[in-house]
């Protein structure tokens, strides 16, 4: 991603309307993190083109703290007009790949059990994903954190 790309992925993560202003803040607050602070490799952001070269997605992923081999995949989003082309499954197959070249061994992602995320969660069983984990009432009253895992080697 570059400071070019900007404008186009933050319009992408309102245009999806599956993220709270809240949660659009903090996608935007560390996607000017990974601009402004190059140095930094907390938060790494990669985006995903069409034919034409015009960004269509993006995912902000990173290395868990203090774990060996761990990958946790914050945020991503591909645009509405977009969706269905299989643009998300080549973002999570570049995730894995990036993963494997740098000896990861697992794959976290996490994500809301409420109904609204259920394309969510089940295009990520559908790449290959497990659920491992469910904390009852984590974001609110009745809306679970779910936790999915992949384990190297990362196939479907």
């Amino acid at each position: 991603m570059t400071a070019a790309d900007r404008e186009t992925v933050l319009g992408i993560i309102t245009d999806t309307g599956m993220f709270t202003a809240e949660e659009e803040a903090v996608a935007r607050e560390l996607i000017d993190i990974y601009l402004q602070q190059p140095g930094q490799r907390d938060y790494l952001i990669t985006v995903i083109e069409d034919d034409a070269g015009r960004v269509v997605g993006y995912m902000t992923y990173g290395p868990a703290p203090l774990s060996v081999g761990t990958y946790d995949l914050y945020w991503m989003a591909v645009a509405p007009a977009t969706q269905g082309r299989g643009y998300g499954k080549k973002l999570m197959r570049w995730l894995e790949g990036k993963a494997q070249q740098l000896q990861g061994r697992m794959i976290l992602i996490e994500t809301s059990s409420t109904p609204h995320y259920l394309p969510t969660r089940q295009f990520y069983l559908g790449m290959g994903y497990k659920e491992v984990a469910r904390i009852p009432d984590y974001y609110k009253p009745g809306d679970d954190r779910i936790i999915f895992a992949k384990h190297y080697p990362f196939k479907e």
